[in-house]
């Protein structure tokens, strides 16, 4: 017998069906651009099927990061007591390289969710950097193991960011070797041989727009990107919301103007910084601690950036898609000198691993901008990238 619609049996497993393509589209388009619809159509319900199963779009972004949260702890259950790091390490870039698509919602859950919520997932993903730095402790027996466990689950999360296309045992491969050098790498020691470095000083505000930037990021920064209106930043610089008009069309084109200043600011950074470099060693080591410092002083826009950027219109994104790719070609081609077994894939993959290990390296030490951090990260860093 034929089941009319009416009749048609529901799947089983339709709610992990609308979590999974929840997590793909918040992790692709990030929390505020994604729609309850373009989630259901996804799945192939209608969006009243949708609100079936979950309230809202807080109620839906809540389950995927708690799923995801889930899969880890889980995964690092079922590996037996006093396993070898490397078989802990490996089981943690399993899970995550096979739910790629899906788990890049991590960058945003600390910013998106409520108190309570944000509480409980903090507890399960301290559940894995305890297992992971227990395991750490016991192979690496150096200075702060904490540190170390999360850059290297840095490295493993790294592979969500971005969409290099290579195969799924080499990168998994990749990771875990790349992991495996940056819980043995000393953070007490800093980078050998390392010149300090510089940055260009942000620009003192000196226009009316410069102005608005300069009052914007700090509130997108605290209060969160959708909630700041254009009311409270013309506010700040001491205009009336319309006159704002005159110099944005919207708060996007304020986050992605300021996007570009930074990036300006690292591009200048970078070709300063390796003027004076011997060899790809060198370079590499230069990069790593320019980029670090870049990091630690633009803490506030790099949190936005990381969180808003991909809900920015395509046109506004280009420029800085654009900026971030010549920005990586640098690293890939001293890294690349540096190590010629690599192949373009295999170093992008490194360099992206390098950035997981100073954004998760850098919340650990809560962006405390002081030497030893700077020279911590930094060593982390380099450990990473294996040279």
């Amino acid at each position: 017998m034929v089941l009319s619609p009416r009749t048609a049996a529901r799947p089983r497993n339709r709610k992990q069906q609308i979590v999974d393509a929840a997590g793909r589209i918040f992790s692709e388009r990030g929390y505020h651009a994604a729609s309850m619809e373009e989630i259901a159509a996804d799945v192939g319900i209608t969006a009243a099927a949708l609100y079936r199963h979950f309230p809202n779009k807080y109620a839906l972004f809540a389950a995927c990061a708690n799923v995801m949260a889930d899969r880890l702890v889980a995964t690092l259950d079922e590996a037996a007591p006093g396993a070898p790091l490397a078989d802990v390490l490996a089981a943690v870039t399993q899970g995550t390289v096979a739910h790629r698509a899906s788990s890049g919602l991590y960058r945003w859950e600390s910013r998106y969710l409520e108190r309570e919520d944000r509480h409980s997932l903090a507890l399960k993903f301290g559940q894995v950097v305890d297992r992971v730095a227990e395991a750490v402790r016991r192979e690496y027996p150096l200075s702060d193991e904490g540190l170390r466990a999360v850059a290297a689950l840095g490295v493993i999360g790294s592979i969500t960011m971005h969409r290099t296309s290579i195969a799924q045992r080499r990168v998994e491969e990749v990771l875990v070797e790349s992991a495996l050098r940056v819980v043995a790498t000393d953070p007490a020691t800093g980078v050998a041989g390392a010149h300090a470095v510089e940055l260009p000083s942000s620009p003192e505000p000196r226009t009316r727009r410069s102005e608005i930037i300069a009052a914007a990021i700090p509130l997108f920064e605290r209060d969160g990107f959708a909630t700041v209106t254009n009311g409270r930043i013309a506010e700040a610089v001491g205009l009336v919301p319309s006159a704002l008009y005159r110099y944005f069309p919207g708060k996007a084109d304020i986050l992605a103007a300021a996007c570009l200043q930074a990036a300006g600011i690292l591009a200048q950074a970078v070709e300063q910084n390796l003027r004076e470099v011997d060899g790809p060693d060198d370079a590499l080591r230069a990069l790593a601690r320019t980029y670090v410092a870049y990091s630690f002083e633009h803490t506030a826009l790099t949190s936005v950036a990381n969180a808003e950027l991909a809900g920015l219109p395509a046109t506004l994104q280009r420029p800085l898609v654009s900026a971030q790719r010549e920005h990586i070609a640098v690293w890939e081609q001293h890294l690349r000198s540096a190590r010629p077994e690599l192949d373009q894939r295999q170093a992008r993959v490194l360099v992206h691993a390098g950035f997981g290990v100073v954004v998760e390296a850098g919340r650990r030490l809560r962006w405390e901008d002081v030497p030893a951090n700077r020279d911590a990260v930094s060593a982390l860093l380099v450990g990473a990238l294996g040279v």
